[in-house]
C-alpha cells in the first residue's frame, strides 16, 4: 500500500489507523496529511489519524490540497515538514496523487530536476505530466 518515492518519504492512498501501525513498524517518524476534512464520506479524519499517530510516537501535520490545485504556501509547508522531520515521512491523500505531485513541486521549488522526480514518481506509480510546466518554472528559479 505503501509507495517510495524517495529516500525516506512514503505515500499513500486514505490510511487508516491500523494504517498508522503498519507505518510505525516501518520507522516512520512524520505522517503529512494532504486530503481535506469531508472530501468523501466515511473518510478517517484528520483527528483519528492524529491521535492513532501519537499513540505510536509519530508526528503528524495536516497540509490539505484541494482539487483547487496547488499553493506557494502548501508547498513551503511541505518543504518545511519535510526539513524537520526526524525520520522518515509517510504522506497520503485520496489515492496518493496529490500527495505525490506536492511532493515534486516542493522538491522542483527546491533545485530538483524535473526529470529525475518524475522517474521517481513513474517508478511509483504516479505521473507527473499534469504538473511538469509547474515543476520546470520552479526549478529554473
Amino acid at each position: 500500500m505503501f509507495r517510495t518515492l524517495d529516500d525516506g518519504l512514503l505515500v499513500s492512498p486514505q490510511i487508516t489507523t491500523a494504517d498508522v501501525a503498519e507505518a510505525a513498524r516501518l520507522g516512520v517518524k512524520l505522517i503529512i496529511n494532504n486530503r481535506p476534512e469531508g472530501e468523501e464520506p466515511g473518510q478517517p479524519s484528520g483527528d483519528e489519524i492524529a491521535a492513532a499517530a501519537a499513540g505510536h510516537g509519530i508526528a503528524y501535520v495536516a497540509i490539505p490540497v484541494t482539487h483547487a490545485g496547488f499553493s506557494m504556501p502548501q508547498l513551503d509547508a511541505t518543504i518545511d515538514a519535510i526539513a524537520a522531520a526526524q525520520g522518515p515521512i509517510l504522506a497520503y491523500c485520496r489515492s496518493g496523487t496529490r500527495s505525490t505531485l506536492l511532493w515534486a513541486l516542493a522538491r522542483a521549488k527546491q533545485g530538483d530536476a524535473p526529470d529525475d522526480l518524475a522517474g521517481k514518481a513513474a517508478e511509483a506509480g504516479y505521473d507527473l505530466s499534469p504538473i511538469r510546466v509547474m515543476l520546470d518554472s520552479l526549478s529554473a528559479r
